[in-house]
């Protein structure tokens, strides 16, 4: 099924109440994004530690992290040097980290706002692949490994829950330094060894519900017997706004666009929105 794509007029990170276009941001990402996470409803615990840069997280003892939710953050950059400063090159993008501050889901026309309903476990975090800074300012990246998934599940205004896997897996990217993007691969939520609560499962359990074995050929019932883990696609936008060209740190929004889960396909996935900030090093 097809899903939206990230626009690439990325809209900043900040509350819902109080959106701006990222071009009258970007400069101020590293100022300003921070509170404007802070003061976004997804904190399950209803706080969220500030971001610090990555000397000063690496200068930190775990009990000094543990229970603040300083580890579900990204590092921030604070020098303030142009996207242009990096040399033209191959370079092995490190320790990408994606930390949204803001999901919303497509509901008929339009994206409503969420409750989180998963702890602070929903920043994906040490993502690693390849990159490339052509000398004309393009750029590419092949997202390779890493922390590049979490089951994440939020609550529509109804009330209506809605899981997914947030995921930048296979992330293919390309445009400038500034601003790339690109599609990638969104796994089935759940594997193909679940079983439901009636057994049923994509590689394991019954074929169908055990009181209707007649009917399990039904159109009716096909799609809840006839378990589907075909991965599905989505995409994604970086804008940068922070560069340290001397130690290779990269720093700034993002906007993605994926499915939500299908219940192994008995459901027709809805369009998920992920706005955030981002960090990165080229090493």
């Amino acid at each position: 099924m097809s899903v939206a794509r990230a626009s690439l007029s990325l809209k900043a990170s900040a509350p819902k109440t109080a959106r701006t276009p990222a071009s009258a941001n970007l400069k101020q990402v590293g100022q300003v994004a921070v509170a404007a996470a802070a003061s976004v409803t997804l904190a399950a615990n209803g706080a969220v530690a500030a971001n610090l840069t990555a000397n000063e997280r690496a200068s930190l003892t775990y009990l000094q992290v543990k229970g603040t939710g300083l580890a579900n953050t990204c590092s921030t950059v604070d020098a303030e040097d142009k996207a242009s400063d990096i040399k033209a090159g191959t370079y092995a993008l490190e320790h990408l980290c994606l930390e949204p501050t803001a999901i919303t889901v497509k509901e008929e026309d339009k994206f409503l706002s969420t409750k989180l309903m998963t702890r602070l476990t929903y920043t994906l975090d040490e993502i690693s692949g390849t990159a490339t800074v052509g000398s004309n300012g393009g750029f590419t990246f092949k997202e390779e490994d890493g922390i590049d998934y979490a089951p994440t599940t939020v609550q529509l205004p109804g009330g209506e829950r809605v899981p997914f896997l947030f995921t930048v897996k296979e992330l293919d990217a390309k445009g400038t330094l500034s601003q790339f993007g690109g599609d990638f691969t969104v796994p089935s939520y759940r594997g193909s060894s679940f079983l439901d609560p009636k057994g049923r499962g994509g590689s394991l359990g019954r074929d169908a519900a055990k009181a209707l074995p007649a009917a399990s050929t039904a159109d009716e019932y096909e799609r809840e017997n006839v378990k589907d883990i075909t991965p599905l696609a989505g995409s994604i936008v970086f804008n940068t706004a922070k560069v340290d060209a001397a130690t290779g740190e990269i720093a700034g929004i993002f906007e993605s666009i994926q499915p939500s889960d299908t219940d192994l396909g008995s459901k027709a996935p809805k369009d998920v929105k992920i706005e955030g900030l981002f960090y990165a090093t080229l090493e």
